[in-house]
Parts: structure tokens; C-alpha cells; sequence
């Protein structure tokens, strides 16, 4: 199977060809929904060169407006780009089903500790991280922030989520963003950007966007004519996919007071679940697999896992899926363009202040933790190794000295 991975050619629109290459990335990708956006652009702005450094951002920034995974949802978008609603399908696969498959085996009570890998193990994770957001960081800002406006843009964008972090807080320094783009800057009328949504028409769009409205909104109305179990978790993992701005950790709190009180859940079992997210590759809202295996709802365990897993990001393929039509017309208009040189300029910025905070203040403690994150951040940048190989040492030395 690595020789497949290896062998794909950076333009392939196979369905399998796009499930290899996010598979890896599943198995791989550690360190929370910013690392994730990082390795995303390793492997698909500079290696397989699928779409340039503007679209990538424009794409992020889309993300970043909608509500759920960011990650998760960039994934979806380039399988959607490549080959279709299989092609979101498949990624989506790939990127999810392998933490997914560790959180429902953890919940089935396959492995008797209390996580799933060392404690050093998951110290060198988080210290790679830093090295992986560093990354993504110089390189963006290299691209995107050429200039006195675009730099003053992004470090009060960092500046700004740093002394008022919350998600409300992440989508209102994007607004401002795009007012100032407006504002600050005159794009070029020749500016192209390649398509995302050539394969969704705007009626499609609108169907998605509609089925997004139905569902958010029936589920309520159905758990209380049929008060089951298994409706009421599905109905309240699609609301906490739906409407939680901010990724993986913004959405498990909401989950907790969803199962916990309940009894749904122990909160013993939820910290225990909780803790072995933190140390699995892949998206943050895997957690709601752990959870829905978890549950005694007189299906299997590993049925109630699946249901949770697709409620919780059915919204994010709705969203996704709905959004793309417009955005890929809106982004061509003149103004549209301004804005997004703004967005841009703030997504670097958030992108630093994540830098900062959660990534770096989990992580580096000690003197040996910058020079181990300095060595992994030379090895990716200059060195040009594989990011999936700097993760696998780093995990592997983490595991050794800790």
C-alpha cells in the first residue's frame, strides 16, 4: 500500500488514487485541525501542486466561516474538486476512518490503559506540531503577506485572538479582514483562480443547503414525537456538527453536557475518550464514534459509533457541498478578491496566534523541546523530509527520552 501512495501522480482524479493519499494523511496527521490545514498544504499546495497558495487560502478562509471542522471540510472540498461527491466521500474516508476505527476500539475495551499510546510518545507529537504550524506560518505568510498592509492585517489578527480567543472572536477578526481588504486593497481584473465546484451546479448547491436547514431543524421535532435514544444522539451530534465554530475542541464540551448528564456516558468514560483523542491522528470530532460505541442504545456499539461518526459530520459535507457553488463566483468578483486579500492576511494570522496558543504553550516546556521542535522545523523546511516520517521519529524519540 505505501508503494501506491508513493506511486499517485499529482494528477490523479482516481477515487481510490484520492482515498490512498488521504488515508495517509489520517494516519499521519497529529496535532489538532491547525497542524492539519499545515500538512494539508504540504501535500497538496507544494508536492502535488492541486491548487495554488491563493486558492488554498481562499479555501481555508471559506472553512473558516462555515461552522465544523476546518480541516475536515478543506478535505471534503479538494476530494470534491477532484473527482466529485465520491471524491468528498472518499477523503473524508480516509482522513476520519482511521481515528475513528482507534476511538471505537478504545470505547469496546480493547486496550486496557488509560491511553493509547506513552505519554512521551504523545509529548513528541505535540512538539512536531509546533514545528508542522511553524511551517505553514513562514510559508503562507511569504505568499500572502508581501506587503505593509497585508503584515499590519495579519499581526492584529494574531494579536486580537490571542488577547480574546474564543470561535465568535475567530470569525469576527475575519470580518474585519475582509472590510479592511476592501478598503486597503485593488486586486488585479485578470486574477484567475481555478474551480472548486465544477461539478455542483448552484440548484445543487441550493438542494444541500436546504437539506442542511431540513435536517438542523426536523431531528428536534422528531425526537419529540419518537423519544428514542438513538434519535436523540443523532439529533444532538448533528446540532453540535451544525452549529460550533471553531473545530474538535470548541465541540467537545458540547458534547460532554450532551452525554454525561444523560448517563448516556460516565464522565469518567468521557475523560478517558477524551484523552485518547487528544494522542489519535485525524480530526478532533472523531470523538463522537467513541462516544456513540460507548453508548448502550440496544444497538451494536459498533453501529451507535457509525451513527454518531456520520452525525457529526454530515452538517460539514451539507455546508461544504452547498457553499462551493457560490463561493466559486463570489471569489472572482473584484471586490470579493480585496476581501479576500484581507481574510487571507488574517487567516496568517490566526494561524500564528494558534501557533502560539494551543500549539506551542502545550508543547514546549523546556529548553530540550525548542531545540527538538527547531530540529523538526529544519528538517520539514529545509531538509524537505516528508512530514508524515518527521511526525512517525518524533513520536518514536518522544517515546524514547520522556
Amino acid at each position: 500500500m505505501y508503494q501506491q501512495m508513493k506511486d499517485i501522480d499529482q494528477t490523479s482524479n482516481n477515487p481510490w488514487a484520492v482515498f490512498l493519499i488521504f488515508l495517509r494523511l489520517g494516519l499521519t496527521s497529529f496535532g489538532g485541525p491547525v497542524a492539519h490545514l499545515s500538512y494539508f498544504r504540504d501535500e497538496f499546495v507544494l508536492r502535488r501542486r492541486w491548487l495554488s497558495e491563493r486558492s488554498y487560502a481562499d479555501l481555508v478562509a471559506l472553512c473558516q466561516f462555515l461552522p465544523g471542522p476546518a480541516s475536515s471540510q478543506v478535505g471534503m472540498a479538494l476530494g470534491l474538486s477532484r473527482c466529485g461527491y465520491i471524491g468528498a466521500a472518499v477523503a473524508w474516508a480516509g482522513f476520519t476512518l482511521p481515528s475513528a476505527i482507534m476511538l471505537m476500539l478504545f470505547a469496546f475495551g480493547i486496550s486496557s490503559e488509560s491511553t493509547v499510546i506513552s505519554a512521551g510518545a504523545l509529548h513528541g507529537l505535540k512538539v512536531v506540531a509546533v514545528a508542522v504550524v511553524a511551517q505553514a506560518v513562514w510559508g503562507m505568510a511569504r505568499n500572502l503577506c508581501q506587503d505593509v498592509s497585508r503584515i499590519t492585517i495579519m499581526a492584529a489578527s494574531a494579536c486580537l485572538m490571542l488577547t480574546q480567543p474564543s470561535a465568535w472572536g475567530q470569525v469576527g477578526v475575519i470580518g474585519v479582514a475582509a472590510l479592511a481588504g476592501r478598503l486597503l486593497f485593488k486586486p488585479e481584473s485578470d486574477v484567475t483562480h481555478e474551480s472548486f465546484s465544477a461539478s455542483i451546479s448552484h440548484r445543487a448547491g441550493l438542494f444541500w443547503l436546504t437539506a442542511f436547514v431540513v435536517i438542523l431543524l426536523g431531528l428536534p421535532f422528531l425526537t419529540t414525537l419518537v423519544p428514542d435514544q438513538t434519535l436523540m444522539m443523532t439529533d444532538g451530534f448533528y446540532r453540535a456538527g451544525a452549529l460550533v465554530f471553531g473545530g474538535g475542541h470548541v465541540v467537545l464540551p458540547l458534547l460532554q453536557t450532551l452525554v454525561v448528564p444523560t448517563g448516556w456516558v460516565s464522565n469518567e468514560s468521557f475523560l478517558a475518550g477524551y484523552g485518547a483523542a487528544q494522542a489519535v491522528p485525524g480530526p478532533l470530532f472523531t470523538f463522537a464514534a467513541f462516544l456513540g460505541a460507548s453508548m448502550d442504545t440496544g444497538l451494536p456499539n459498533w453501529l451507535n459509533g457509525l451513527i454518531g461518526l456520520f452525525a457529526v459530520f454530515t452538517p460539514s459535507f451539507l455546508l461544504v457541498a452547498g457553499a462551493l457553488p457560490f463561493w466559486d463566483s463570489l471569489r472572482r468578483n473584484i471586490g470579493m478578491q480585496a476581501a479576500l486579500a484581507g481574510i487571507n492576511a488574517a487567516v496568517v494570522g490566526l494561524l500564528l496566534a494558534a501557533l502560539y496558543q494551543p500549539v506551542w504553550t502545550s508543547a514546549i516546556h523546556a529548553p530540550q523541546d525548542f531545540a527538538f521542535a527547531l530540529v523538526a522545523f529544519i528538517a520539514l523546511l529545509f531538509w524537505k523530509a516528508p512530514p508524515w516520517v518527521v511526525v512517525i521519529i518524533s513520536g518514536g524519540v518522544g517515546h524514547l527520552i520522556c
